[in-house]
């Protein structure tokens, strides 16, 4: 019925799927949706992809995104601006649980996917708005990406490194960052449905929710530069062999630990204006260059053996292929993978067990177009009729989608 094989493992795994039986009907696209309904189904929910007759943008993208934001889920191809499309998302609506798009406010309503017609169909359905400002206010119109989203937010005001100017991050935390809280969410939303029986309308702005995380450095009243997030001696040093570690100096041990660690090479270190935090932040331009000139004079390897020795917080730079092949990760079995392809589904572990599996790849675009129509109930003949008037199509076909954030 569905792609897949066993994980790294070599062994099928079901998984812990406290989320089985719930259903989600995901109109998202790109990252900020996915990555919700993501978690959702490595918990064990049947998520439906619904994508446009050309498929999820994320398809053609040259990054790895679709294959990861998408495992374990089905897709139907379905074109929300045929005439006919509502036949199919009556049904659909009223099979769901929940419901989650990701356009711009007023595209879904006039797609008929609106929260009001997917209610009429379903009361009891939780329906979830995620889009870069919100639903309403005077930028809920405006175009945005994660960088735009973390601009707004303030998150790029805050640099992450000791003297050096704010750049973004290679991972869009905006976009995490509101498919996380979308989830939440949508869960609070379950859990209280049970009690009352009836949906809710949730919507979430990727915006706030980058500035709920970017609220925790500084509160919401910092109105300039700052590094009072920052310590001189807990960011990322170059060693003599090009590579990078990781020093997690803060507290007073680690950085006594430190001293020792690098005493034969850098007695000067031992310096007492560098003996308390005080004196290491009012002096921190200084100890921050000097740090660097002292991680250069040996190699990763050495340096990572002394740290061991000295129990000095330290971390050498791992690529993501490092990282996911590493003993750590290794000995947990978080990583899991099918057809060659490596995934690491919500990594949990539930009574001493590796929680989430891999149960299935991403989907094909439009695998499980006519299983979800019977599904819904429609019957051979309404399914070749929806087919021919093109509403529902079995395998995308390659034209970009422009509805998307």
């Amino acid at each position: 019925m569905m792609n897949g094989s066993a994980p790294e493992s070599e062994q099928p795994r079901i998984g812990w799927q406290p989320l089985k039986g719930v259903r989600v009907l995901d109109f998202s696209l790109l990252l900020p949706g996915p990555f919700c309904t993501l978690a959702l189904a490595d918990l064990g929910a049947d998520v439906l992809k619904v994508e446009p007759p050309a498929g999820d943008f994320a398809r053609r993208m040259s990054s790895s995104l679709f294959r990861m934001a998408n495992r374990n889920k089905r897709s139907i191809l379905l074109d929300l601006k045929h005439p006919d499309a509502g036949r199919v998302v009556g049904r659909l609506a009223g099979w769901a649980d929940v419901a989650i798009e990701g356009f711009r406010p007023g595209v879904a309503d006039r797609l008929g996917i609106g929260a009001k017609a997917l209610s009429r169909h379903n009361p009891r359905i939780v329906y979830c708005s995620l889009s870069g400002y919100g639903q309403s206010g005077p930028w809920s119109q405006v175009p945005g990406h994660d960088l735009n989203y973390l601009c707004a937010a303030g998150v790029m005001a805050l640099s992450g490194h000791w003297g050096q100017k704010p750049r973004r991050s290679a991972v869009p935390m905006a976009d995490l960052a509101g498919g996380t809280y979308a989830a939440i969410a949508i869960l609070s939303a379950l859990h209280e449905r049970v009690s009352t029986g009836r949906g809710r309308v949730l919507d979430l702005s990727l915006s706030e929710a980058a500035m709920s995380f970017a609220s925790i450095r500084h509160g919401l009243d910092l109105d300039g530069p700052s590094q009072d997030h920052l310590w001189p001696t807990n960011d990322l040093f170059e060693t003599r062999d090009g590579r990078h570690v990781a020093l997690g100096i803060v507290e007073e041990q680690f950085w006594l630990n430190f001293v020792a660690a690098a005493r034969d090479i850098a007695p000067d270190l031992d310096d007492p204006g560098f003996a308390s935090e005080k004196g290491r932040r009012a002096r921190g331009d200084e100890l921050s260059m000097r740090l660097r000139e002292v991680m250069r004079m040996r190699d990763a390897d050495e340096w990572l053996r002394r740290f061991e020795q000295c129990d000095v917080p330290a971390q050498l730079s791992l690529t993501p292929f490092e990282a996911s092949r590493s003993q750590q990760i290794s000995g947990r079995g978080m990583v899991m993978a099918t057809g060659g392809e490596r995934h690491i589904p919500f990594p949990v572990l539930v009574d001493g067990e590796r929680g989430a599996a891999l149960r299935w790849a991403a989907p094909e675009a439009g695998e499980h177009s006519r299983q979800t129509l019977e599904e819904a109930g429609f019957d051979p003949r309404e399914i070749a009729e929806l087919e021919t008037l093109g509403v529902v199509a079995p395998r995308a076909t390659p034209e970009p989608n422009k509805e998307a954030l």
